[in-house]
């Protein structure tokens, strides 16, 4: 809790020690939970009188909807129209035309603030987004395109973890006379009696649950409000344009600074580091190893802050160029396979000062070495089968639905419950009725099997599902794929004159370079190592390395790599050590 505490103090420096320890008190009940967006992203929810008060996504914090509910004025606050909440709780971001422009002007933010999203009217936050542009290039773009990324919002599934209750209703904040006059006919005070509201707006303080049972006409004229505003905001759009142009000659901006330091780091790392006996090499690899190796001091990269965004479509706008090819050897890790080192941009490059070619080739060398290889985020997930759609139907979900196991348990627990079939008697067992019986029992089971107990009807439903996985490379999209992911494959073959080869396969599934082991294993044990198309698989490579290396092997991917043992397969073979006399 200490260490909490200070997490949050330092994420949100506005609040008090008082709050802070109010918001993570010492002595009641806090409860951490862990569940798995659609994307497959961790996500560490910390929970207090049974509501969610903070996220956890890749160690930084996010206030959840119920505690801005408490500190409205903890982050800055943006509003939008009443209709979009139900777009922003079904997975949509905050899109500029849907941003209300009030009278005193939009917060000052910059790109990737944390900002809340409030309905017109009501200064309770619905949703907690980042800026994907800064205040300036939103008024530049005329108020066109994406303006937040919203990560949670009201109504969404991480506010049903909590008592669902609604916003409440909390007065706008205008300190500035005139402004409150202007706002007047945009903005409902709560200080005036119904009667006297000037704002020709339909009801601000309405109650969100009910947004979506509203007369599809009034709907109609908010959205008709919206769409307008987009069109008078288009207008001053080309005067915008023209006057960033001219601050673009004094000075680039962050995106063009950012996209000119990638250029630098990619000709520097092909000019200096990389060698053609390095190809192929994982893009990951690439980027981390040798592009940040390059990066001047001081600075850093960040490809969500280019204009590419991922750095697959980077590495596609230079393959457009014919300086490099690459290539997916296997399902979702992409590698490059060719470089052209005679093109002109190559040869053209001059290295900038302070690296030298010497320092260069010594600190790829320690680089690869102090280099920590992220072992991928693996988890299993199961989706719907044909014979399973009368289960989860009534969840909502149909054939092919993907689910993780904590979402099918969830969903066969309140399936039991709502059906009463949780025996009367004996709350170990359940109740099987016609749907678990045609779901879940073999054919010679069906008159024999009236009860199940709850740990076996769960592992008969998991089994029964189609198995899946998903796999999240570090700095990647995660990429699901069928069936069970194959472990890496270490084995022991003979050759001629009795000798013995350690082989091993499927290291591309786990982001590994197949070459980069063979050279770490080969310089670790000096003895030869050599790769090699993988027989019975398209587009895999095998590493094979003289002796029984097992011993050496599984060090470097247990404790090295930090791969769990459970995706490992053949370290049993291993030679047994003799005795020491």
């Amino acid at each position: 809790r200490r260490k909490l505490r200070s997490d949050v103090a330092a994420a949100f420096p506005s609040l008090s020690s008082e709050q802070v320890a109010e918001l993570v008190p010492n002595k009641e009940e806090l409860n951490v939970i862990k569940i798995y967006s659609h994307k497959g992203e961790a996500i560490t929810v910390y929970m207090n009188h049974r509501n969610p008060i903070l996220f956890e996504v890749e160690k930084v914090l996010y206030p959840t909807v119920y505690t801005l509910w408490v500190y409205p004025d903890l982050l800055p606050a943006i509003a939008t129209w009443p209709p979009v909440l139900q777009k922003l709780a079904g997975g949509a971001d905050l899109m500029l035309p849907g941003v209300v422009v009030p009278p005193s002007g939009l917060p000052q933010v910059t790109r990737g603030t944390l900002c809340a999203v409030t309905l017109l009217g009501n200064r309770a936050p619905v949703a907690v987004g980042v800026a994907t542009m800064s205040t300036e290039e939103m008024l530049a773009a005329g108020m066109k395109g994406k303006g937040f990324a919203v990560l949670h919002s009201h109504l969404d599934h991480l506010w049903e973890y909590g008592d669902k209750s609604s916003p409440p209703t909390l007065a706008p904040l205008v300190t500035d006379p005139a402004a409150m006059e202007s706002a007047g006919d945009q903005e409902e005070l709560q200080g005036k009696e119904p009667g006297s509201s000037c704002s020709p707006e339909p009801e601000q303080h309405v109650d969100i649950r009910d947004l979506s049972l509203r007369d599809t006409d009034t709907r109609a004229q908010l959205l008709g409000k919206e769409e307008l505003h987009e069109n008078r905001a288009a207008e001053p759009a080309e005067d915008a344009s023209t006057g960033d142009q001219q601050e673009a000659e004094d000075s680039r901006t962050p995106q063009e600074q950012m996209d000119a330091l990638f250029n630098q780091c990619f000709f520097h790392a092909l000019k200096c580091r990389v060698k053609k006996s390095d190809l192929p090499l994982l893009t990951s690899t690439f980027l981390g190893s040798h592009m940040v190796s390059c990066c001047p001091a001081g600075k850093q990269l960040d490809i969500k802050k280019s204009s590419y965004k991922k750095f697959s479509k980077f590495l596609q706008c230079m393959q457009h160029q014919r300086i490099l090819q690459v290539k997916e050897l296997s399902k979702g890790v992409e590698s490059i396979v060719d470089v052209d080192w005679k093109h002109p941009d190559i040869k053209a490059f001059a290295v900038p000062e302070g690296f030298s070619s010497a320092s260069a080739a010594q600190d790829s060398k320690s680089e690869e070495r102090e280099q920590v290889y992220r072992a991928p985020e693996i988890i299993p997930l199961y989706g719907v089968s044909t014979k399973m759609i009368p289960l989860f139907q009534e969840s909502g979900h149909r054939k092919g639905s993907i689910l993780s196991s904590s979402e099918v348990r969830n969903i066969i627990i309140n399936y039991v419950k709502s059906n009463e079939l949780v025996d009367e008697t004996n709350k170990n067992f359940v109740k099987v009725n016609a749907i678990l019986c045609d779901c879940l029992l073999d054919k010679s089971e069906q008159d024999e099997i009236s009860h199940l107990k709850w740990d076996e009807l769960l592992s008969r439903c998991l089994e029964r599902l189609q198995p899946l996985h998903q796999v999240t490379f570090s700095g990647q999209e995660p990429v699901v794929r069928k069936g069970n992911i194959e472990p890496i494959d270490i084995s022991i073959a003979q050759r001629s004159s009795n000798k013995k080869v350690t082989i091993i396969k499927n290291l591309e599934l786990y982001g590994l370079d197949p070459q980069c082991v063979a050279n770490t294993l080969q310089q670790k044990v000096q003895a030869s190592a050599t790769i090699s198309p993988a027989p019975g698989t398209k587009d895999r490579v095998q590493v094979q390395i003289q002796g029984n290396q097992i011993h050496h092997l599984a060090k470097m991917l247990l404790e090295e790599y930090q791969l769990p043992r459970k995706y490992i397969q053949g370290l049993d073979k291993a030679p047994k050590l003799g005795r020491k006399k």
